[in-house]
């Protein structure tokens, strides 16, 4: 299948699922599920991919193993918060700027859907490729092993901290997030040289770099963290504000004395 045919066929699977989502927010005033569903649409592209890629067989199966893989603990994290606790901040303040608008809803949940399409060229890169190296696919695996490790671990810590009482309105600073104020995100990012390195030497190699460089973007200036650290900071003032000082935004390092 040509390149264009499958990003048809992705953007109309992921436009039919947002709609549910939108339906189901509607019902519930609960945005999140927006979330779940930009990762589980990740996770179907990885399976269309997989399946009518051009590429050599180990190619498409790197695709759609650890594309979906990675999509499904994401979506599943996520469904776990959004079914037991209210809606995000985030989204909360969203739906006060918004007057409560579902026009405004429902063009955000289909801008979430095209931006499933754009998070799948870095695996239709991969799914392309006619024959890629030994070291390539093993390069690959272990750097997705290694951030999908991360983020699941920083994902645990951080749930743990939250589901203790006495946490509440405070900072976790233990674990992994001692050493960033994201390190949840850091890895996700990271997760996303692995179809960079696994695209070298296909025809559409380029599209394996728009997953690192476009994820940065929208991680460190757009809905992210910037979003992420306006709630700490509604919510948790200044305890969020010296931890700010103290501890690296993205990039883990030791923190401040």
């Amino acid at each position: 299948m040509r390149l264009s045919e499958q990003v048809l066929l992705i953007w109309l699977l992921a436009a039919a699922m947002m709609v549910l989502g939108w339906i189901w927010q509607r019902r519930r005033s609960n945005a999140g599920i927006v979330d779940v569903l930009w990762s589980a649409g990740l996770g179907m592209a990885a399976l269309v991919l997989a399946s009518t890629g051009t590429g050599a067989l180990s190619a498409r199966l790197l695709v759609g193993v650890l594309g979906t893989a990675w999509a499904l603990r994401l979506a599943l994290h996520l469904w776990a918060r959004v079914r037991s606790e209210p809606e995000d901040g985030r989204y909360r303040a969203l739906r006060e700027h918004w007057h409560g608008s579902q026009a405004m809803f429902f063009g955000f949940f289909q801008f979430q859907a095209l931006l499933v399409v754009l998070f799948a060229l870095p695996l239709a890169a991969v799914a392309a490729h006619p024959a890629p190296a030994t070291w390539q696919l093993a390069a690959a695996a272990l750097i997705w092993l290694f951030s999908v490790a991360g983020e699941a671990l920083a994902d645990a810590q951080l749930a743990r901290f939250r589901a203790n009482p006495a946490n509440r309105g405070k900072t976790c600073r233990s674990g992994l997030w001692r050493y960033s104020r994201h390190p949840n995100y850091f890895f996700e990012w990271l997760h996303w040289f692995s179809y960079a390195i696994a695209a070298i030497g296909s025809p559409l190699a380029w599209l394996g770099w728009l997953g690192p460089v476009v994820m940065y973007l929208f991680l460190r200036y757009l809905s992210g963290i910037p979003f992420t650290e306006q709630q700490a900071l509604r919510t948790r003032g200044d305890d969020y504000r010296d931890y700010q000082r103290r501890t690296p935004m993205l990039f883990p390092w030791f923190p401040k004395s």
